[in-house]
């Protein structure tokens, strides 16, 4: 296998973060993690990621804000929204924004993996 794909997981809820982060760890992706959008940004700036596991809901900045900042700044990283709000409304937006995909929270770890296999591989 080639080099282990970066991943920035960003949610305001640690627990998830935490939880995110392990099982992309155990499944050979290199991760980090963000708790907020402007965390995020920060991040985004210093390192480039080949995926970002983006919150849309977080407090201060929105991950609308921090999406269209990446495809600002990193136009080659693949973005998928996670939306713990299953609207239609938010999944359009964020498409329309240039996200790769999304996943509604709570997320089906089987179904994360495959998208972001997915997303990556396009």
């Amino acid at each position: 296998m080639g080099k282990k794909s970066s991943v920035l997981v960003v949610d305001d809820e640690e627990a998830l973060r935490s939880v995110l982060s392990n099982e992309l760890i155990n499944e050979g992706y290199d991760v980090q993690t963000a708790s907020d959008g402007d965390d995020a940004m920060a991040e985004i700036d210093k390192t480039p990621f080949d995926l970002v596991l983006l919150d849309i809901k977080m407090p201060r900045v929105s991950g609308f804000e921090v999406l269209k900042h990446i495809k600002e700044h990193a136009g080659g990283t693949k973005v998928v929204m996670l939306t713990g709000f299953a609207d239609l409304k938010n999944a359009i937006e964020s498409k329309k924004l240039g996200a790769d995909d999304f996943v509604s929270k709570p997320y089906d770890l089987v179904d994360l993996l495959t998208t972001i296999e997915r997303v990556l591989n396009e």
